[in-house]
């Protein structure tokens, strides 16, 4: 062989030698793509149920579960209807409303102490109104008054605790006039009808999102 033909060959050898480990290169870079890829799926699935548990818990939140099922045992309550109200007055997120309802449950400082003399308490302050299991317990106790007052019916029950009984018994005596009982169509105020609405559906959401928590299972 020629110095030259060994030459060529040489070069030629060298540049498979270099085609190979380019192509080997390129499937250890696709295989490194493939597994990362592989496992970015993997702990996104397993992340999954945490991520929806987190939304779930954004878009309908619930704290004090011990308290709302204490409080719904003691008055004869559905545990999902305290949830509710809590969530329709203040998202488990309590603050002053300009109106000047205090804590979870948005409880009127008057309507409290008119509660507390119903219920023979001696030491209530307004103040209590701050705590959970206080104000739990007070709107807890006026929404089974509500119902007591209208005859276990929950829409005008919910509708006088947004808009006051007073209204409520106008409308009531209005429906009656048309011959049928008070629904939702019929409450004039659009905030009370959201409010009603809003609270019923949330109802049934934290009954079926929440039911171990709330004590149905």
């Amino acid at each position: 062989m020629s110095a030259r033909a060994a030459t060529y060959s040489s070069r030629e050898a060298a540049r498979r030698k270099a085609a190979h480990r380019r192509m080997v290169a390129r499937r250890w870079r696709a295989l490194g793509v493939a597994l990362a890829t592989a496992a970015v799926i993997v702990a996104a699935v397993m992340a999954l149920p945490l991520f929806q548990k987190a939304v779930t818990e954004f878009n309908l939140p619930l704290a004090h579960a011990d308290i709302i099922r204490q409080q719904a045992a003691e008055k004869h309550l559905d545990p999902a209807l305290i949830a509710a109200v809590i969530y329709a007055e203040t998202k488990f997120d309590p603050r002053p409303s300009s109106a000047g309802a205090l804590g979870l449950m948005q409880i009127m400082p008057q309507t409290a102490e008119y509660l507390a003399h119903k219920s023979g308490a001696t030491t209530f302050t307004t103040a209590d109104l701050g705590t959970p299991q206080v104000n739990i317990a007070y709107g807890s106790y006026y929404l089974r008054y509500l119902l007591n007052e209208y005859n276990g019916r929950i829409i005008p029950a919910l509708a006088a605790y947004n808009g006051g009984e007073a209204n409520v018994d106008r409308w009531i005596a209005a429906a009656h006039a048309h011959g049928h009982p008070l629904t939702i169509s019929d409450i004039p105020f659009p905030e009370t009808r959201a409010y009603v609405q809003k609270v019923l559906n949330a109802q049934l959401n934290y009954r079926h999102t929440y039911a171990s928590e709330l004590g149905y299972s």
